[in-house]
C-alpha cells in the first residue's frame, strides 16, 4: 500500500513545536532518527527519516501560535480535499482550516470531528 496514494491511510506525522531544535535533539537520541532541513515559507523544515526513508516533520509554531502547546498532528490521505471537507461538515464536524496549497506536496485543510479531535486531511501531488 503506498500512504501517499491510499485515501483513508496515515500517511506523515509532524511535530510544530516551540523549541525544534531541542525536539530534535530528543528524537534524535530516542528514536534514531536522521534529519535533513529545508527552508520553507514560515522557517525551518525538518524531516525525519528511518533509514532512507521520510517518516514525519518538524516545525516551529506558526506566527501567532506562542499561546498554542507543542503538539504533534497527523494527516491523513484522502482522494479529494474539498469532497472531503464537505463530508465532514454534513457528518457533523468542522473545518479547522479551509483547504490551502502546501507547494510541491498538495493540497489539506484541518478537520475536527464530532468529538472534538482534530485532524490533517491532504491530497498529495503527482510525483
Amino acid at each position: 500500500m503506498d500512504t501517499y496514494k491510499t485515501h483513508g491511510a496515515f500517511s506523515w506525522s509532524e511535530l510544530m513545536t516551540s523549541d525544534p531544535e531541542g525536539a530534535l535533539s530528543f528524537y534524535r537520541q530516542l528514536f534514531g532518527w536522521t534529519v535533513e532541513t529545508s527552508q520553507m515559507g514560515m522557517g525551518p523544515y525538518h524531516v525525519v527519516k528511518i533509514g532512507d526513508t521520510s517518516v514525519g516533520g518538524v516545525m516551529g509554531k506558526p506566527p501567532g501560535g506562542e499561546g498554542m502547546p507543542s503538539m504533534w498532528g497527523v494527516y491523513v490521505t484522502v482522494d479529494d480535499v474539498e469532497k472531503t471537507v464537505a463530508q465532514c461538515t454534513a457528518l457533523g464536524g468542522k473545518v479547522i482550516m479551509a483547504p490551502m496549497d502546501v507547494p510541491q506536496v498538495g493540497r489539506m485543510a484541518v478537520i475536527q470531528d464530532p468529538q472534538g479531535a482534530t485532524l490533517n486531511v491532504i491530497t498529495y501531488v503527482a510525483g
